[in-house]
C-alpha cells in the first residue's frame, strides 16, 4: 500500500498559544513538510484547493511546482482539485507541466468540493453542480488521452484539433476522483475508470463499504480492468507514542478545527472532550492513537476496502510545525513499514 499526506493548507489560530500563522509561513511549512516526507520514504503529497482568507492554497499546481525543486521521489497530486468550476485544459496542462518539473510524479485528484465559493468566482452556476463535474471530467480524460482534442460540450467553447501542451513524463498521469459519501459519485468513478479517494473522516468505515463495491461493479461493468480501479482513503490522524498522549495534545487542535470547519458552514457548534473520546473510539475512521493502535485501524479498513494508497491529514487545526514533523515521522518510520508489510501478500 502506498502511504502518504496531504494538506488543505488551513489557517488556524493556534488554541494553545492564540497565534496564527501567516499564508507565507503556512506555504514555507507545507513546503518543508513534503521535504520530510520524502526523505522519510513516503510515497504521496497531496496539497489541496481553497478559495477563501482562511486557507493558503487557491493554486495546488503552483504549490507543488515548488515541492517537486524541494524533493526527489515523492508522488505529488492535489487534494482535491475542483473540477467544476476549473477549465480541464487548465488543469490538465499545469498538472502536465508539473510531471515535466517533478520527471513524471504529477497527479490529479479531483472532486466537486465542500464549498461553494469558486462557482460565483469563476462565473459559474451552483445549479449546474454535478453537470459541469460530469462535462468537465469527460474533457480531462480525453485531454490526458490525446495529443490532439476535437470536443464540444455545454459550458465551454469547442475544441477542434486543439494542441495539449505539454504532455506529461508518464504515459498518462493518473486521475483520481474524490467521493464524500454519495453512491452516485461511486459509479461515476467506476464508470470514468478513474481511481477513486474516499475521504473517511469520521465515524464507523463500514458504511463507506457499499461504495467501494459499486466502484468496483461499475468500473467491470464499464469495461475498465481490474488494475485500473484503484481505491485510495483519506483520515485525519495524530499520533503519539501512547494512545493517552496523542488524545490528549490533540484534542485542542480536533476540536478547534472542527469548530472554524462549522464556522465556515454557517454552524456554531464546539466538540466536547467527551464527543471527542467517542470519535476516536477503536471501531472509528479517526486515527488518533499510538503507532500500533493507528496500524490497526488501518489494517480494519485495508480488510474493508482492499485499497492500495492510505493519505494523512496531520496538520490541522492550527497546529506548530513541530507537531507536524513528528506525525511525519512516526508515520514514516514506526507505521508505514508495517502496513506495507502487512498488505503486500
Amino acid at each position: 500500500m502506498e502511504i502518504g499526506i496531504y494538506t488543505l493548507a488551513d489557517i488556524g489560530t493556534d488554541p494553545l498559544t492564540g497565534e496564527t500563522i501567516t499564508a507565507k509561513d503556512r506555504i514555507q511549512d507545507i513546503i518543508q513538510a513534503a521535504k520530510l516526507a520524502d526523505e522519510a520514504g513516503l510515497d504521496v503529497f497531496g496539497v489541496g484547493e481553497h478559495h477563501r482568507l482562511d486557507y493558503a492554497s487557491a493554486s495546488p499546481a503552483v504549490i507543488l511546482a515548488a515541492i517537486a525543486q524541494a524533493t526527489k521521489q515523492i508522488k505529488l497530486t492535489s487534494a482535491t482539485s475542483f473540477l467544476s468550476t476549473l477549465d480541464p485544459v487548465r488543469l490538465f496542462e499545469d498538472f502536465a507541466t508539473l510531471d515535466v518539473l517533478s520527471n513524471g510524479r504529477a497527479e490529479i485528484l479531483a472532486g466537486r468540493g465542500a464549498f461553494i465559493e469558486s462557482f460565483p468566482l469563476f462565473g459559474y452556476s451552483t445549479n449546474d453542480y454535478d453537470e459541469l463535474f460530469e462535462e468537465h471530467m469527460d474533457l480531462l480524460l480525453q485531454l490526458n488521452d490525446n495529443e490532439t482534442v476535437t470536443w464540444s460540450g455545454k459550458f465551454r467553447s469547442p475544441l477542434r484539433n486543439a494542441e495539449i501542451a505539454p504532455r506529461p513524463i508518464q504515459e498518462k498521469l493518473p486521475v483520481w476522483i474524490g467521493v464524500g459519501g454519495s453512491p452516485e459519485s461511486a459509479v461515476r468513478a467506476g464508470r470514468f475508470g478513474t481511481g477513486m479517494a474516499l475521504a473517511i473522516l469520521g465515524g464507523d468505515p463500514r458504511r463507506f463499504k457499499p461504495l467501494a463495491d459499486l466502484y468496483r461493479q461499475t468500473g467491470l461493468e464499464t469495461g475498465h480492468k481490474t488494475e485500473a480501479l484503484k481505491i485510495g482513503v483519506t483520515g485525519h490522524i495524530y499520533a503519539a507514542k501512547t494512545t493517552q498522549e496523542a488524545k490528549d495534545e490533540f484534542y485542542p487542535y480536533y476540536s478547534n478545527y472542527w469548530e472554524y470547519v462549522n464556522l465556515q458552514r454557517g454552524m456554531g457548534t464546539r466538540m466536547s472532550r467527551s464527543d471527542f473520546e467517542q470519535l476516536a473510539g477503536p471501531e472509528t475512521a479517526l486515527f488518533v492513537g499510538s503507532p500500533q493502535q493507528i496500524v490497526e485501524k488501518i489494517l480494519q479498513q485495508y480488510e474493508l476496502f482492499g485499497h492500495q494508497r492510505f493519505l494523512a491529514q496531520l496538520d490541522i487545526g492550527g497546529q506548530p510545525f513541530k507537531n507536524v514533523a513528528k506525525g511525519i515521522e512516526l508515520l514514516a518510520s514506526e507505521i508505514a513499514p508495517i502496513v506495507r508489510r502487512e498488505t503486500s501478500e
